[in-house]
């Protein structure tokens, strides 16, 4: 019996693991358009901050410094300071809450049941769309939320963009935060191929 006993109690912690893992991986639906010059290699990079972006410089840092990452796993490097770089980098984030809904179905598409005409919609943004902002709509029922983050790559002999990525998660939590690094990872993974139709990308997301 206590063999049983012992037995039956690692099984729960091999299934409890196993819900952990699953839980610890963030499926992003990401959209990416490219530019990117054939046969050139990433090269050193430095963060570029629109003057929205320099009112609360604290909160952009959090997002610079959940994207290095996934930069440097592109093959990227960030330029120490005072240094020349090949690229700036522009970043950008936002959390979309919606309460309800038809259904109250986080994945009800909106494409055929838009949004105006069910209620209120406000938004806020920093930046014209790269920067931290929140958007909600009210409707009676439950609140879901959408997360995107959006990454751009300019060139900066020549000042043109050369990448533009965006990854969007969504969940009934409205934390971000500890998201950004897998959703940048989730951005970036094709990188420098481009795919301006929707696709799924799982990453690992740290508890």
């Amino acid at each position: 019996m206590r063999t049983l006993i012992h037995l039956a109690a690692g099984a729960l912690t091999v299934a409890a693991l196993a819900g952990c893992a699953g839980l610890n991986q963030v499926s992003s639906e990401v959209r990416s358009y490219s530019q990117w010059p054939a046969g050139r290699q990433p090269g050193s990079y430095v963060y570029e901050r629109l003057p929205s972006q320099q009112v609360d410089a604290s909160r952009q840092q959090r997002l610079e410094d959940a994207a290095r990452g996934a930069l440097a796993a592109a093959g990227f490097t960030e330029a120490g300071a005072g240094q020349t770089s090949d690229f700036s980098v522009q970043l950008g984030a936002r959390v979309i809450g919606v309460d309800g809904g038809p259904g109250s179905d986080p994945f009800w598409p909106r494409g055929i049941y838009p949004w105006v005409g069910y209620g209120h919609r406000g938004q806020f943004y920093l930046g014209s769309g790269f920067g931290w902002g929140a958007q909600w709509t009210l409707y009676p029922g439950r609140t879901y939320y959408e997360r995107e983050v959006a990454l751009l790559v300019r060139d900066r002999r020549t000042g043109q963009p050369v990448y533009e990525t965006r990854a969007t998660h969504s969940s009934g939590s409205p934390g971000i935060g500890a998201l950004l690094p897998a959703l940048f990872d989730a951005a970036l993974s094709d990188f420098p191929h481009a795919d301006p139709n929707p696709r799924r990308v799982t990453t690992p997301s740290t508890p």
